[in-house]
């Protein structure tokens, strides 16, 4: 296919992008930009998080993870379901009575100032890496589809698609997003229902004709009964579980939506109802998985990274197929560049610089500097994203998850413990605790197999992590309690 019909799309897209952004930032402030004037709709906050949650990881790596995984990763979903149970009942009810704006000053209430500056570092941390990932991926495939043919560097394609998203955020912020979110799933969707489609039509088979097809190829297992195995079904689900707490209920970016909404009530019936439909969602992205290996597999086409197994499918199949794929993935993309971009500003304009504090500042300067912030988030993602060209080994969404156990296990044992316990801390070691506890959870990592008899550590890293810190406040509390 032309590179100029690509590109002809994603301007398109752009400008459609645009055009919504604009219309939603008329007359916003800092408070439009942080909190959206606790004036989102939750229907529309739930739909639009449908492809905020999954995003490109999601659209391109899973899929092509049913290969070496089958359908393990629907465990891990199950695991979702009642993590978001667990958001929607325990923090945020704790978010609206404290009315919180970032989420991580809640540690400075519970805890103090170095464990608040400790938990925003590590989202900080964590959504950085894990959003460059993203966007790395979606870059990747605009450059052999679009760039490649015209000989452009990769760093002048990472850098166009990086300036789309400043322009589309910098001014509505999370008002501008649920709206965005809206037109992205919808059409990240309709690309995996049609993908569907014209795979079976080309097989020459109705898409419930392929249901015995795929069982009999073997890719269909999903639980894992040999406890020294990754993908053990109880440690998956569990992992799924607490994967949720944290890139969802501890993540500055996925709880700035929930708490746009107008009140408490609304936001768990986004929460109860966005997560209901998750899981029908990645179901099917599994199921696409085995028909596009069963697809490669009749029709000769090798695939060396499994990255690469939809795209490869989608562009064999014609022109039609090639551009609802690559519609799909655009779309995919969009919401966890401008979530992220949005969320890391948020965080360190509030919990780093105080913004929402400091007295004696006009509005015209608070939106100043979230501008010079905005552009600083854009450059370090710019720096990641050039450091991921070289890493491209293994399954995004597998090295995602590997990201978020180490980053995202203190935030899980520093809300744990503030939480479930009553103790008060010494706040000046709190650093040192969050920053053990990932190195202690690598090196368990790296010689399991030797110290623990052949085990194999996978996502259930996150939840040692998480146990390891807060084993490591309960050793520093204070016997103070709190009242």
């Amino acid at each position: 296919m032309q590179p100029v019909l690509f590109l002809s799309i994603f301007i398109a897209y752009s400008a459609l992008l645009f055009i919504i952004a604009g219309i939603t930032s008329r007359k916003s402030t800092n408070e439009t930009f942080f909190i959206g004037n606790h004036a989102s709709p939750w229907y529309i906050v739930a739909y639009g998080m449908i492809g905020a949650s999954l995003s490109g990881v999601t659209f391109m790596s899973v899929p092509g993870w049913v290969k070496d995984t089958q359908f393990s990763y629907m465990v891990v979903v199950l695991g979702y379901l009642f993590g978001y149970f667990v958001i929607a009942l325990v923090l945020l009810p704790l978010y609206y009575k404290l009315k919180l704006t970032s989420i991580y000053t809640y540690l400075n209430q519970r805890f103090g100032f170095w464990s608040y500056k400790t938990g925003a570092a590590f989202f900080i941390l964590s959504r950085t890496l894990g959003a460059s990932l993203r966007m790395f991926l979606v870059v990747n495939v605009l450059q052999v589809l679009v760039f490649d043919a015209w000989n452009v560097p990769f760093y002048l394609n990472v850098l166009i698609f990086i300036i789309l998203i400043i322009v589309s955020t910098l001014k509505g912020g999370i008002r501008t997003i649920i709206w965005t979110d809206t037109l992205q799933t919808t059409f990240m969707l309709l690309a995996v229902v049609l993908s569907i489609v014209y795979i079976s039509k080309d097989l020459g088979k109705s898409v419930f004709s392929l249901i015995p097809v795929i069982e009999d190829a073997g890719t269909t297992k999903m639980f894992f009964t040999d406890w020294h195995h990754q993908r053990f079904f109880i440690k998956q689900f569990f992992s799924g579980m607490f994967i949720t707490i944290v890139m969802t209920g501890l993540d500055q970016e996925m709880m700035q939506k929930n708490l746009s909404c107008k009140n408490l009530k609304e936001a768990q019936k986004n929460m109860f109802t966005f997560s209901g439909i998750l899981v029908f969602v990645n179901f099917m992205f599994l199921f696409l998985g085995a028909i596009l290996l069963v697809y490669a597999q009749n029709k000769g086409i090798s695939v060396t990274s499994t990255d690469d197994l939809f795209p490869k499918v989608a562009m064999s199949l014609g022109s039609l197929a090639g551009i609802v794929f690559f519609i799909g993935l655009i779309s995919a993309a969009f919401p966890s560049a401008d979530g992220a971009m949005t969320s890391l500003t948020t965080s360190f304009s509030i919990d780093f610089l105080g913004l929402d504090a400091r007295k004696g500042l006009s509005e015209k300067r608070r939106i100043r500097i979230r501008y010079m912030v905005h552009l600083a988030v854009a450059a370090i993602f710019f720096i990641f994203i050039m450091i991921f060209r070289s890493l491209n080994d293994r399954a995004v969404i597998d090295k995602l998850f590997t990201i978020a156990g180490y980053t995202y296990g203190p935030l899980l044992g520093l809300y744990s413990f503030g939480l479930f316990t009553s103790y008060k801390v010494k706040d000046r070691f709190v650093p040192v605790v969050a920053l053990l506890s990932p190195v202690i959870c690598y090196i368990l990592s790296i010689n399991s197999v030797e110290w623990l008899s052949g085990y194999k550590f996978g996502f259930e890293l996150l939840i040692l992590n998480g146990a390891l810190t807060f084993l490591g406040l309960v050793l520093v509390r204070e016997k103070q309690i709190v009242k």
